[in-house]
Order: structure tokens, then sequence, then C-alpha cells
């Protein structure tokens, strides 16, 4: 571990205290999902992001175990997927999730995707029963428009904590923004570097020169210096784990943050943008 690890700072949404910088886990399996998970700890992360559906629930949990850093000082976000909606699924498939994990609790359970056949209240309920009984600190959804996430927030008592969706430089989501602000709900940014399409980007880039910093290091920290934004950024080596978390020793200015935020992204990411809207309508 090293000496002084640096702090990630937090977030407080609904009640819950969420670092700004996660490590997210998708396509991140078997052994090599241990090790950044243990990789990422030693180095400062302290919020670590996983799915029923990313087949990485026990190579997450065995990285926690390995890491020299305490369960509950780490912020462990984990989500339900389409198939185990319903009140009786949840019930099981989150204590499955557990077990696999190895841990108590996770800190902050999210419904994966809507559903267009099951009740978003249904599915709720349960996961707030499963709070009641300790299993899981926090609720949040994952994937849902502002309409739906209204009524998420109108379905339960329990604080829905965050709605966490694709956001980055190419993708706007000033009006979902926007609600999670007014209503006390943090915006966790899933792609932050637009599945690579930001690595090389050359506005980003530039823009870095100032600070000696990459143009994936402005694309998160454009995000992570926004009020309520969150960036979950997937990465397996050491040196992308520690450059991704070395964006709090530098601010952007308002003038760069604009241009950032007003650039037009081009027709295939347009459409690229338009898959979760797809996803949200297909009864799977």
């Amino acid at each position: 571990m090293t000496d002084d690890p640096p702090s990630v700072p937090v977030l407080d949404a609904g009640g819950a205290t969420i670092p700004k910088l996660g490590l997210g886990t998708w396509q991140n399996t078997g052994e090599q999902c241990a090790e950044t998970v243990e990789k990422a700890l030693e180095l400062g992360y302290r919020h670590v992001d996983t799915a029923q559906a990313y087949d990485n629930e026990r190579q997450v949990g065995a990285g926690l175990a390995a890491a020299d850093v305490d369960r509950e000082d780490v912020f462990l976000t984990t989500k339900v997927w389409r198939s185990n909606l319903r009140d009786a699924d949840v019930r099981e498939s989150v204590r499955e999730s557990l077990d696999t994990l190895g841990t108590d609790y996770v800190d902050l359970l999210l419904i994966h995707w809507p559903h267009p056949r099951v009740p978003v209240e249904e599915t709720l309920k349960a996961m707030a029963d499963l709070q009641g009984d300790g299993l899981v600190s926090h609720l949040g959804v994952s994937n849902f428009t502002t309409a739906q996430l209204r009524e998420a927030r109108a379905v339960v008592d329990s604080p829905i904590v965050t709605n966490q969706v694709l956001y980055n430089a190419v993708k706007d989501q000033s009006k979902l923004l926007s609600y999670c602000r007014e209503h006390d709900v943090a915006l966790s940014a899933y792609s932050p570097l637009a599945h690579g399409d930001l690595i090389r980007d050359e506005m980003l880039a530039s823009i870095g020169e100032a600070y000696d910093k990459s143009a994936p290091q402005v694309a998160l920290r454009w995000l992570v210096q926004q009020d309520g934004v969150v960036a979950i950024p997937k990465a397996t080596s050491r040196e992308h784990i520690a450059s991704n978390l070395a964006v709090f020793d530098f601010e952007l200015t308002d003038e760069e943050m604009r241009r950032i935020r007003d650039r037009t992204p081009g027709l295939g990411r347009r459409l690229r943008n338009r898959l979760p809207s797809v996803m949200r309508r297909l009864p799977l």
C-alpha cells in the first residue's frame, strides 16, 4: 500500500456519502478483476462498482478481501439484473450477490435497467425491505429517464440516492442532471471516456497541456468538477488506475468547462448514445 494515498472528494446525496470517483468493473472478469480491485484500493480508491450481470461479483469480493482496507471504508455498489426485478427474485438474488461478494451488506443497490413489464414499485419495495434488514445501505437506479426517476422517487419512502447513466463529454445529460440536483440525487456517470473515444480527443488533449494532464484526465475532471456528479471509469492496469485517480489536483476554468460541454458529437457517437433508450424499451 502507498504511504499516503490521495483522498477522493465525496458527494452527499439522499443521506449517502459517495466518493466522486469509483472503479468501474464492467467487462473485467477472472483473476484480473480481483487484482484490479485490490490495486485500486491500495492506490486510494474507496468506491467500487459491480453488478449481477457483470459476472464478476466473486472476483470483486476477492479483491476487497485482499486489499489492506477496512470494508466499512469502501463504498460498494451492485445492481439487480432485469431478470430479477420481481419481489421474490430481488430478495433471493441480492442475498446471492452478498454471498458471492463475501460481504454482509452493500452500500448501494441499483436497479440495473428499468423493465417495461415489471412495475418499479414492486422492485423498489423489495429493495427497501432488504434495506430494512440491514443488507443494503442505500437504494438507487440506473439507466432511468427523468420521468422514470420521478416515478421511482414517488413509489418508495427511502431516498433514491443516484441514477447511474451514460454521461461523458459527448453525451448530454443536462436535463437529467438539473432534475437530480433539484432533488438531492447524485448522477453517476458510466462510460465517462465514451468507450475509449475520448482517449485521444484533440480538444481535451489541448486543454490538458496547460495542466500536464492527458485527454482522459481532462474528460474525468470535467465530470467530477460538476456538482452532483460521480464518475466510474473502468481501468485494469496500475498505470491507468493511478492516472484516473490523479484528477483532483487541478481545476478547469469556467470557459474550459463550457467548451467541453457545448461541443457537438459526430453522427456515429450520436447514434451510439441512443442505445440506452432502445434497451429501455426491450421486454427482456
